[in-house]
C-alpha cells in the first residue's frame, strides 16, 4: 500500500476500497441530509427548492469527488467542486446566516460519512490501518471543502460591503447636491441600508481619514472620500452624552462638525463646516488638527467676523482711524478700554473689574475716547461697528 502525505492522506488508501464504499453513497446522501436537518437548527426545514438542491448537490459532489481522489495525488478539489462549495458559502451570506451553520452541517455530514465508510471497510475485511487512513482522508478532504466555503462567504461579504459602500456614497452625493425630493432620498437610503436621521451634521475630514472615520462612526453614518477632503453625514447629537460620543469617534481626526440640519439643508451644514475650516484654521480646509473636533455652532461669531476679511479690514481702518496718531502702548490701552466700555454699556465698575484698573482710571480713559471719537460714540451704528472690528482683532499684548 502506498504511503500518503499529511496533506494528501488518500494516497495511502488502496484503490480497491472504492468499489466497497461506492454502493453506500445513495443511502448515505439521504442519511446525511436527515442528520443535518436534525442536528443543525438553521437547516431544520424541508430541503426544497434551490436551497435543497444546493445542499443535496454539495453532498453528492463531496462524496463522489472524494472517491475520485483515492490512491491519486490530484488536488483535493476540482474547479467544478470548488465552485459548488464557494457557492454554498456565498449562499449563507445571502440567507443572512453566519458561516457557523454551514460548518456545523459539514461536521455532521463528516461524522455520518466516517461511520458508514468505516462500517463498509470493516465488512470487507480491511484492518485498522486502512480505516485510520480512510478517516484521515475524509477529515482532510472536508477541511478543503470548508476552506472553499469560507472563501465564498468572505468574497460575498466583501462584494456586498463594496456594493453597500457604493450605494451609501450615492445617498451622500444625492443629499449634498440638494436637489432631490424626499422620496428619492428615502428610496436611495433604503437601498443602501441606511436610515436617514431626522437631523444630521455634515462632518468635514481630511481625505486620509475616510476609512478610519467610517469605522469609528459606525453604520449610523455615511462617509465618502472626495478629491480634496472627506465628508461624513452623522445623526445630530441630541444630548451632551451624544455629543461626547461623537467627539470620541472623531478625536484626533482633524474633523470640523457642521451645525445640525434636516436632510434637505445638509448642504448648508457642509458649507458652514468648510467656511469654519477656512476661517478658523489658517492652513486651509481641512487640516490635521489634534484633539476634539471643531464644532461650527460653537464658533459662529468668529466665522461671521472672518467670512470677509477684506471688508472687515476696511471697516476697521475707517472706524479706528482716530487711534492712528497714538503710540502703540497708548493705543492698546484705549482699544481694550473701548471694547470693554462697549461690551458693558458704559458702566464704569464692570469695565474696571474686567481690565483690573481703578474706576477713576476708566473715567480718565473714557474721557480720552470721547475726545478722539466725539459724537460718534453716541451713534448706535458706530458703536456696533466699533465693537465688531474690535472683537475681530487679535487680543493685544498686555500694555501694562
Amino acid at each position: 500500500m502506498a504511503t500518503g502525505s499529511i496533506d494528501q492522506p488518500w494516497l495511502s488508501l488502496p484503490a480497491e476500497i472504492v468499489p466497497v464504499i461506492r454502493p453506500t453513497l445513495p443511502d448515505l446522501v439521504e442519511e446525511i441530509i436527515r442528520a443535518i436537518r436534525e442536528g443543525v437548527p438553521a437547516y431544520a426545514r424541508p430541503f426544497e427548492g434551490r436551497f435543497g438542491q444546493a445542499v443535496r448537490r454539495g453532498t453528492e459532489v463531496a462524496l463522489s469527488s472524494f472517491l475520485g481522489l483515492v490512491g491519486t495525488s490530484r488536488p483535493p478539489l476540482t474547479d467544478e467542486a470548488r465552485d459548488v462549495y464557494t457557492t454554498l458559502g456565498r449562499g449563507e451570506v445571502r440567507q443572512g446566516r453566519t458561516l457557523d451553520s454551514l460548518l456545523a452541517a459539514y461536521r455532521v455530514g463528516t461524522r455520518v460519512t466516517l461511520r458508514r465508510f468505516s462500517e463498509a471497510a470493516m465488512r470487507a475485511g480491511y484492518d485498522a490501518t486502512v480505516i485510520v487512513a480512510l478517516s484521515e482522508s475524509v477529515l482532510a478532504y472536508i477541511e478543503e471543502v470548508s476552506s472553499a466555503s469560507a472563501q465564498g462567504f468572505a468574497f460575498e461579504q466583501s462584494e456586498r460591503a463594496g456594493e453597500t459602500d457604493r450605494r451609501r456614497v450615492e445617498v451622500l452625493e444625492l443629499i449634498l447636491r440638494g436637489q432631490a425630493d424626499e422620496v428619492a432620498v428615502q428610496q436611495a437610503a433604503a437601498a443602501a441600508g441606511w436610515a436617514v436621521p431626522a437631523t444630521m451634521v455634515a462632518v468635514l475630514l481630511p481625505p486620509e481619514e475616510a476609512a478610519g472615520g467610517r469605522l469609528a462612526l459606525g453604520p449610523r453614518a455615511i462617509v465618502a472620500a472626495r478629491e480634496a477632503d472627506a465628508v461624513a453625514l452623522a445623526p445630530a447629537p441630541g444630548s451632551g452624552r451624544d455629543r461626547r460620543a461623537l467627539e470620541i469617534a472623531l478625536h484626533d481626526r482633524g474633523a470640523v462638525v457642521g451645525p445640525p440640519r434636516d436632510w434637505s439643508r445638509v448642504p448648508e451644514s457642509l458649507r458652514l463646516a468648510v467656511s469654519a475650516s477656512a476661517v478658523l484654521l489658517p492652513e486651509g480646509a481641512p487640516v490635521r488638527r489634534p484633539g476634539d473636533p471643531l464644532w461650527v455652532q460653537d464658533h459662529l461669531t468668529d466665522i461671521v467676523l472672518g467670512a470677509e476679511a477684506g471688508a472687515l479690514a476696511d471697516l476697521g481702518a475707517r472706524r479706528l482711524a482716530p487711534f492712528s496718531t497714538l503710540r502703540p502702548g497708548a493705543r492698546a490701552k484705549l482699544e481694550q478700554t473701548l471694547l470693554a466700555w462697549l461690551r458693558h454699556w458704559g458702566q464704569r465698575a464692570p469695565v474696571a473689574d474686567e481690565l483690573g484698573i481703578h474706576p477713576q482710571t476708566v473715567g480718565y480713559r473714557v474721557a480720552q475716547l470721547r475726545e478722539l471719537f466725539g459724537d460718534d460714540l453716541e451713534d448706535p451704528q458706530v458703536r456696533f461697528e466699533l465693537e465688531l472690528v474690535l472683537r475681530a482683532r487679535p487680543a493685544p499684548a498686555d500694555p501694562g
